[in-house]
């Protein structure tokens, strides 16, 4: 009985190291390798992982057990975490385009109320990420690895309007457009028709 009670600490000891993040499995792959004897099976995994405040990364593992294949690829992701600018902590700060290979995938901020609209693998990383409003499509590959990898790249190219300020030497309110200009303009429009 003393046993049980020592592994059951240990493991929840792993799980309280980290708990600020979540993480979502992805995509898990069956493969063979034919021997002699027969066949012997292995996993690979694909994990995303990210804190739902900003900071998001992906792993994969492989072995011949799903558990160990999962907790690679989750030591993986933690490892190589990016983080990426949030405006108002619910979408992306301007619209973007990331590459790789040939997964390509279109990312575009979205009013409050959209919702995550963006297909597997890219939803993943968006809900890790905490972005609640985002419109994304995936053009080209829909391997779940291109398409991971493609987001990510999409992701790292986006800057806040403060740090772009910092860089010019200038203030935010510079940078930003007027927000009262655009409803008017809108009005006017609106009007005449």
């Amino acid at each position: 009985m003393a046993r049980d009670d020592n592994r059951g600490r240990g493991r929840g000891r792993d799980r309280d190291e980290t708990p600020e993040f979540a993480d979502r499995l992805v995509a898990i792959n069956r493969v063979s390798k034919t021997v002699k004897g027969g066949k012997r099976f292995g996993f690979a995994a694909l994990v995303v992982v990210g804190d739902q405040k900003g900071r998001v990364g992906f792993g994969k593992g492989k072995a011949k057990e799903v558990p160990e294949a999962i907790r690679k690829a989750t030591e993986q992701a933690k490892r190589q975490m990016i983080r990426v600018p949030l405006r108002d902590g619910r979408t992306l700060h301007h619209d973007m385009h990331g590459r790789h290979g040939a997964g390509r995938v279109v990312m575009r901020t979205a009013p409050e109320g959209t919702g995550i609209i963006a297909g597997g693998p890219m939803r993943a990383v968006f809900e890790m990420l905490g972005v609640k409003d985002v419109v994304s499509k995936s053009i080209g590959s829909q391997n779940p690895y291109n398409m991971i990898r493609a987001t990510l790249d999409g992701l790292t190219k986006e800057q806040s309007p403060r740090s772009v300020a910092q860089r010019r030497g200038k203030k935010v309110a510079d940078i930003l457009p007027k927000r009262d200009e655009a409803p008017a303009e809108s009005s006017q429009v609106a009007e005449e028709a």
